[in-house]
């Protein structure tokens, strides 16, 4: 009785066993690609935990400091408090945890890649004291790629950040500098706080964020209005460099200068954005001028989306191994292999096919009905 070879058992089982095959080489074939950026990643984490190194280093040398390992599990002494004199808002402690991981250098590094930024480049960096994992990131990022930051900063914290009167932001860029990590320093400082002028913040409070900046030796910006104190903030970037010739605006935090009113939070993307993505910002800001400018905005504030969108560990016990993660690098599967497989499983199938065909009609040429008769 005829059977073309696509009817025979062996055969089928012979198709099944080489698909199987081709299916088990290709599953095989992962292969590590490293990201973009990847050396220049590493420099920029290790920085990073460096600054990190001698800032706890600095903040254990003082009298009567000790970690509070259950709000600061990593051992960073890098955390605040929850209440404290210079404190200006609500803040998330698992936030701050966040950014206190040196891979965070990392991917404000990818973000100045994907902006073109090279060596010589400029940016205007708006800091707060909210998050200094965040501002030791964006530090980190400009001294691996070589790019000129002018510093404007708000000396107020919210909650779990640099809230300690006595070890601010600044405090935190002096400590740097004089040790040589970073060559650093804002260009100029306000109180922050509500409307940029530490509204909703004790006399007492307002009058310890104004002797950080003295003791620093910042020169100080305090405007009668939030409209005041956001020009004087774009004057001060624009005696250091040409507004135009500023490769991004990095803003870290929600400062009241920085981002305008509060509804803008909600508006200005986490991440990059640019120009034409910024116009429909309410009322008038940093950001808001730079974008009419034409330049990109860098904006680090809500911290879950980071993590979220970027893969970065949300709060992670313990600190994570620098250079591991979606960011350094990724496993694909080999193009090329695939490829191979999948013609070689395709034209095992479409070989027996056209074999069988052939059969077909070579048996349908020689058959003789009336023979049988």
């Amino acid at each position: 009785m005829f059977r073309p070879v696509i009817q025979k058992t062996r055969v089928l089982v012979g198709m099944a066993v080489f698909n199987l095959l081709m299916f088990f080489i290709a599953s095989h074939s992962l292969v590590t690609v490293k990201s973009r950026g990847y050396e220049l990643k590493l420099q920029a984490a290790a920085q990073m935990q460096q600054a990190m190194d001698e800032l706890k280093e600095y903040r254990l040398g003082s009298d009567g400091i000790f970690i509070d390992s259950t709000n600061d599990p990593n051992e960073t002494a890098l955390i605040g408090s929850q209440f404290g004199p210079i404190t200006t808002d609500e803040g998330d402690l698992d936030a701050k945890l966040t950014t206190l991981n040196p891979n965070f250098a990392s991917l404000v590094l990818d973000m100045f890649i994907e902006l073109g930024m090279s060596a010589g480049d400029t940016v205007a960096v708006s800091l707060t004291g909210s998050m200094p994992g965040a501002n030791l990131a964006v530090f980190a990022a400009c001294k691996t790629l070589d790019v000129t930051p002018v510093i404007i900063t708000s000396v107020g914290a919210s909650q779990w950040g640099a809230n300690d009167p006595y070890f601010t932001w600044l405090d935190m860029e002096t400590v740097l500098l004089n040790k040589g990590v970073f060559p650093y320093q804002s260009v100029a400082a306000s109180i922050g706080g509500k409307g940029d002028v530490g509204k909703g913040v004790s006399m007492y409070g307002r009058e310890l964020l104004w002797e950080s900046i003295y003791r620093n030796q910042i020169p100080l910006i305090q405007e009668d209005s939030l409209v005041a104190a956001i020009g004087k903030r774009m004057q001060v970037y624009g005696e250091n460099a040409k507004i135009a010739d500023y490769s991004a605006l990095v803003n870290v935090g929600g400062g009241a200068s920085s981002i305008g009113p509060s509804i803008n939070s909600r508006l200005i993307p986490d991440g990059i954005s640019y120009p034409n993505e910024l116009m429909e910002l309410s009322g008038s800001s940093v950001v808001r001028e730079f974008s009419r400018e034409g330049i990109p905005v860098i904006h680090i504030l809500d911290i879950r989306n980071f993590s979220r969108d970027y893969q970065i560990p949300w709060a992670p016990i313990p600190t994570p191994t620098i250079g591991e993660g979606p960011l350094y690098s990724e496993q694909r599967y080999n193009f090329w292999v695939t490829l191979v497989c999948l013609f070689g499983a395709i034209g095992s199938v479409i070989g027996v096919g056209i074999y069988s065909h052939k059969q077909i009609k070579e048996r349908m040429a020689t058959y003789e009905p009336d023979s049988i008769l």
